[in-house]
């Protein structure tokens, strides 16, 4: 799973896909959530949960 933010959205897609092999199931985290979830590429709030 990767938490990221809209910025780099396409990125996260691009590496679940080049390790899983499959679509990931692309979710908005909750506003609770976004306020305690930072992007894993950067520090801005993430706003995003890729994976299966």
């Amino acid at each position: 799973m990767i938490k990221c933010c809209e910025e780099h959205i396409e990125l996260a897609l691009d590496i679940y896909v080049d390790e899983h092999e499959v679509p990931p199931i692309m979710t908005k985290l909750t506003e609770e959530e976004q306020l305690s979830t930072t992007c894993e590429y950067c520090r801005n709030v993430a706003l995003y949960l890729v994976g299966n």
